[in-house]
């Protein structure tokens, strides 16, 4: 029999290519896709985007290349939209760029970047560094990579916002023991977007940075929501729950997903992979209604349980 994996591919990802037309970059105009809305700007973007930390640091070999496109030729063709990426993730800037260039798709992608760098005055080098690597005139949204600088590489992002030289600017970080300076910036500081880590396991976040995001209009951006396939690790093989329908899950990947992004005040979570059957049903968990507060809480329980 075809496993969870296998029968989404062929249920809502074979319905999903059907019905759209050849081309990239549906997002737009496929509905069924859930978009969220940035708080500053009310632009939306569909709420599942793409990571490509380890995923797409492939160097130059050219059969990874071309998969990491074919990944990336996917994410545009359900509904995909942000590609986030980082100056520490190898050679992933460029896959990026490979893919893009390959697919003609600069068009269609939110580009998202990091500066990182603990001397500051290399700040605005780095980032043309990274510019070039993707290819694209400008970039959607920089962030300060895990607060490292943050002060003048925040003060360096809002300045090119100003200048119309990028759209978006925020922080980052994926440790817990930053919160505490991280709500400090999000309480402080004029930005657009936070990226944090956030997942079915991990929930330290709902207690203040969610609501603060909420209550200060920012968009929330979350890494890491398998806990770098930990998670998927953990229910191999367990049965989901007999009540499954309710969360508009077709497999525990979607289980996971879904409670990631069905939290109110997140924009966008980030799945890595560099598997095309993988992207298409990250992405597929981006349909449909999405679990009230109600059946989360059974969700997150049933998690725990296991």
């Amino acid at each position: 029999m075809p496993d969870r994996r296998q029968l989404i591919i062929g249920g809502i990802g074979a319905m999903a290519l059907s019905a759209w037309p050849a081309g990239l970059g549906r997002a737009a105009s496929d509905p069924a896709v859930m978009m969220r809305a940035i708080p500053s700007s009310g632009e939306k973007i569909p709420a599942v985007g793409l990571g490509s930390w380890i995923t797409f640091n492939v160097g130059n070999d050219p059969e990874l290349l071309d998969s990491s496109a074919g990944v990336m030729k996917e994410f545009f063709a359900h509904g995909g939209k942000k590609i986030d990426s980082s100056p520490m993730y190898g050679s992933s800037q460029d896959t990026i760029g490979y893919g893009l260039n390959k697919l003609s798709a600069k068009a269609d992608v939110f580009s998202a970047d990091k500066v990182w760098t603990g001397d500051a005055s290399e700040g605005p080098e780095q980032i043309e560094a990274s510019r070039r690597h993707w290819g694209v005139d400008r970039f959607d949204l920089l962030q300060v990579h895990n607060l490292v600088s943050w002060q003048a590489h925040l003060d360096t992002l809002l300045d090119m916002k100003q200048a119309g030289r990028l759209r978006y600017a925020g922080v980052s970080t994926s440790h817990g023991r930053r919160h505490d300076e991280l709500e400090t910036i999000m309480r402080e500081q004029p930005i657009d977007f936070v990226q944090l880590t956030y997942n079915i396991e991990d929930r330290d976040v709902e207690q203040r940075l969610l609501p603060l995001a909420q209550e200060r209009g920012i968009a929330v951006i979350v890494n890491r929501p398998y806990q770098r396939k930990a998670l998927v690790r953990a229910v191999e093989g367990k049965p989901l729950p007999g009540w499954v329908e309710e969360t508009g899950a077709r497999s525990w990947a979607q289980f996971l997903l879904r409670f990631v992004i069905s939290h109110p005040a997140v924009t966008c979570a980030i799945p890595a992979t560099t598997r095309e059957d993988h992207v298409i049903e990250n992405m597929a968990a981006a349909h449909g209604e999405m679990p009230d507060q109600k059946v989360r809480a059974r969700m997150a329980q049933y998690f725990r349980d296991l």
